[in-house]
């Protein structure tokens, strides 16, 4: 089976995973795919294969004759797609990209206008999906990537290697992704997810990240009688949500920029609430923002009533990156390891988390390497078949002694 076989099985399995269903994983189909996916890993060869009660599944491939001592390396990709749009009935396309707008079987085209980047990709088969659901390549590519390459090692038992950890792991997209994730079990003592965007990327520092949630209070009366007397607690929220700064969202930041990110909004005149992203490079920065919106709220309640705003806030992950700078041989490993097959790495910032940032401070160094794919979370969502197969490749290189 190829890496593009295997990744068009996986994408056929719906597990998007899912915001306060109040269950572990988030939703039943995840533990579907990992079912199938341990039968799959015993097939190839690998040892103690098992998922536990969460849905984590993890396997071994044994060092070979003399590596034995060794460091147990790790490769982790998750299996759910993200709850912004539906991963049900995927069907992928295979198609080579002439130039200019990409047409969509049952969607609107992949244009050079919002995707600039796409021309690169000029003469180079791409899987994409029909323009109705997303792709799944985040992160089912790095599950066929990662098994693929274990399948090529079990082919090859002359290439050395030390004991091989590969862990797949449920609810990254919701947050949840290492929430009961057993690092001494896994065994390994540095890993990399398999969870990046384009070919070529290497990932160690990533967003400090918290969410927030704003419950604002109003008071309903008759429109006909409301004058001076009600409190519209949609209006009261839009208010709150003005004193942001403009230019600090996802749509007009960049690199290490941080940015809020208002992304739910409902309400009645009587009780509106706000869910927002808070995300920072920067700790210092990240705090501050944080203080921000609490002094915000202060200042509201002053205005329209003690009371009428509230304001919760929940750290979610911090930046990786002082957890893998002791640990810098990893980020030079993956570079060789690229260099040696013919890709150019590429050193950037996350504008996002991973497992591997929670893991990281878990005990487990674990930065992110790239899936090849573009355009995650979204109808337009496409991997190239070049990338999916020279991932294998660095992969393979990466895992040898």
């Amino acid at each position: 089976m190829t890496v593009i076989d295997r990744f068009l099985k996986y994408v056929s399995f719906a597990t998007q995973s899912a915001e306060e269903t109040g269950t572990f994983p988030s939703t039943a189909g995840q533990k579907v795919l990992g079912a199938a996916l341990a039968e799959e890993m015993r097939a190839l060869g690998l040892e103690n294969v098992s998922m536990d009660e969460y849905g984590y599944v993890f396997g071994y491939l044994p060092a070979t004759e003399g590596c034995e001592a060794l460091p147990c390396k790790g490769f982790l990709s998750h299996m759910d797609t993200s709850p912004d749009v539906s991963g049900e009935n995927v069907k992928p396309q295979i198609v080579t990209y002439n130039g200019g707008d990409l047409p969509l079987l049952n969607g609107d085209a992949i244009t050079l206008s919002a995707f600039p980047f796409l021309e690169k990709y000029t003469g180079q088969e791409l899987i994409v999906t029909d323009g109705t659901t997303l792709l799944g390549a985040d992160d089912k590519a790095g599950i066929a990537e990662i098994l693929s390459a274990c399948a090529y090692l079990c082919e090859h038992p002359e290439i050395p290697h030390g004991r091989l950890a590969i862990g797949f792991t449920p609810d990254e997209e919701v947050g949840g992704g290492t929430d009961y994730f057993n690092v001494e079990r896994f065994g390994a003592q540095v890993a990399y997810t398999v969870d990046g965007g384009e070919l070529g990327e290497i990932e160690y520092e990533n967003f400090n990240a918290a969410s927030a949630k704003l419950t604002v209070k109003g008071v309903n009366i008759h429109p006909g009688s409301a004058k001076d007397r009600m409190k519209n607690a949609i209006l009261m929220a839009q208010e709150w949500i003005s004193h942001l700064p403009a230019a600090e969202t996802p749509a007009h930041t960049e690199g290490y920029e941080g940015f809020y990110h208002v992304h739910d909004f409902n309400g009645t005149e009587t009780e509106a609430t706000v869910a927002l992203l808070i995300r920072d490079h920067d700790r210092e920065r990240f705090e501050n923002r944080k203080r921000f919106l609490e002094r915000l709220t202060d200042y509201e309640n002053s205005v329209w009533g003690e009371g009428s705003f509230t304001l919760s806030v929940r750290d979610s992950y911090y930046n990786m990156k002082e957890q893998i700078l002791p640990h810098m041989e990893l980020i030079e490993n993956a570079k060789a390891a690229m260099e040696a097959v013919g890709v150019e790495p590429l050193v950037v910032p996350i504008r996002g988390g991973t497992d591997g940032a929670r893991l990281s401070f878990m005990g487990l160094p674990c930065p992110n390497l790239c899936t090849g794919g573009a355009n995650f979370h979204g109808v337009h969502e496409f991997i190239p078949v070049r990338s999916l197969e020279k991932m294998v490749d660095v992969l393979v290189f990466l895992m040898r002694a």
